[in-house]
């Protein structure tokens, strides 16, 4: 006997939460499943709507009046700009305090860890008291454990942007004799609990050590910033404590994968799919799927050898693109591997990229078509099942690491594909 819902949304990204949001606030019954952990925990935590325009141009100041003009095709127009509204406004509800940005309808500037800024629309709590756009000079601070965050030469790279002031980075052992291939989580455990390392002879809370080390170098500057390790159940305290101790504001600089605020993000959104009543099975990969008259009647997931179906009214395919394997390819073409939807791509391999690894690749913008309703369309653009969504990343027609403008596509179409889904059942 099959699990039933109303709606089954596939992929547990932030289009999959997404969508499974929409969907339910809609009065649908929902289920989401995925197969393998997101890859929120990969990135950033920056939730970007869009830095550049495809044409290279920006950084992008207002991120909505851009996407109007974006040209047919592009999953922004698709959706629609009260999509994207709507989308962002789930995230803030979602994410409440965790968050910073609404305030206003322009990007802000956040460094990065290799001191360059990014153009982004909502950004950690954690990090706000650091971004470019804002005045107050500022001392990077770097583990000589964390190979990953060169602090002088990202506080180089901020000063080379143009920024109205001082920048300076410095690397300190982080007290506690951590390996230097610890985890983030890691570092992040030991400033939560605040145990006692050994320092010079004696003993005291790591948290007291840090500000120790790191006032030597402070010099009376007003921000100082650190990989973002600093905490994760009690990241506020830990903040709010280095600051007071070191007189200047703390923040945390957004690093690569992996990544403490996405692996933060995942749990909250989670959380908020918990309270809300959205059921969710992972770690499942959906392995089959019947069709009865053109709509998708039931999938099959694989639970460790054994198969169960799931049967819904409205499905939303959410699994990801290249990176995240809900796009595939092989000598014989790009495909989509669950409802082997239509992928547009050139037949010759060669032609998928060009020889710089900075060229506009046509790889980039591999992913489903879909029409107004997020349907996905055959190659002569009717949809491939009427009972069938597609959001995020899965979709094609846009390049999000160039435009910068992943997460608010998944948000989105993600929203919006769940409030259509919802609507129909």
């Amino acid at each position: 006997m099959a699990i039933e819902d109303d709606v089954l949304v596939i992929g547990g990204g932030l289009a999959g939460i997404a969508a499974a949001v929409g969907a339910h606030e809609q009065g649908a019954r929902v289920r989401l499943v995925s197969h393998k952990q997101s890859t929120m925990r990969q990135a950033s935590g920056l939730i970007d709507l869009l830095g550049y325009t495809p044409d290279g141009d920006g950084p992008v100041v207002d991120p909505f009046e851009a996407i109007a003009e974006l040209p047919e095709g592009h999953p922004y127009e698709r959706a629609g700009l009260d999509a994207v509204r709507a989308g962002i406004d789930m995230f803030d509800d979602a994410t409440g305090e965790m968050y910073a940005g609404s305030h206003t309808d322009k990007n802000a500037l956040v460094p990065t860890h290799g001191g360059a800024i990014k153009p982004t629309a909502r950004y950690p709590d954690s990090a706000a008291p650091g971004i470019a756009s804002a005045n107050g000079d500022t001392l990077f601070v770097g583990f000589d454990s964390m190979i990953e965050f060169d602090a002088p030469v990202a506080a180089d790279h901020l000063a080379a942007t143009g920024v109205p002031y001082e920048t300076d980075g410095v690397t300190i052992e982080f007290p506690g004799n951590l390996r230097d291939d610890a985890k983030v989580t890691r570092f992040a455990h030991l400033l939560d609990r605040d145990d006692e390392v050994a320092v010079d002879g004696t003993t005291m809370p790591v948290r007291t050590a840090l500000a120790e080390r790191v006032k030597e170098h402070a010099d009376g500057h007003e921000r100082i910033g650190f990989p973002a390790v600093l905490g994760d159940d009690h990241a506020t305290e830990v903040r709010a404590e280095l600051a007071d101790r070191l007189g200047a504001s703390v923040f945390e600089v957004p690093m690569g994968p992996p990544s403490l605020p996405g692996l933060r993000l995942e749990d909250r959104l989670y959380e908020y799919l918990h309270e809300i009543g959205v059921r969710v099975s992972t770690g499942n990969p959906i392995v089959d799927v019947e069709q009865v008259n053109g709509e998708i009647d039931r999938v099959v997931g694989d639970h460790t050898g054994r198969e169960v179906p799931y049967k819904a009214q409205q499905y939303i395919l959410a699994t990801g693109g290249l990176v995240g394997k809900g796009i595939d390819s092989d000598r014989e073409g790009v495909y989509e591997p669950v409802f082997n939807c239509h992928v547009p791509h050139p037949a010759d391999r060669y032609d998928w990229f060009e020889d710089g690894a900075f060229d506009d690749h046509e790889f980039a913008r591999f992913g489903v078509p879909v029409d107004t309703e997020l349907r996905p369309i055959d190659a002569d653009d009717a949809p491939e099942y009427e009972n069938l969504r597609a959001a995020g990343s899965v979709l094609g027609g846009y390049d999000f690491p160039s435009e910068k403008s992943g997460s608010g596509v998944s948000l989105a179409t993600g929203y919006a594909a769940g409030e259509l889904a919802g609507d129909r059942v």
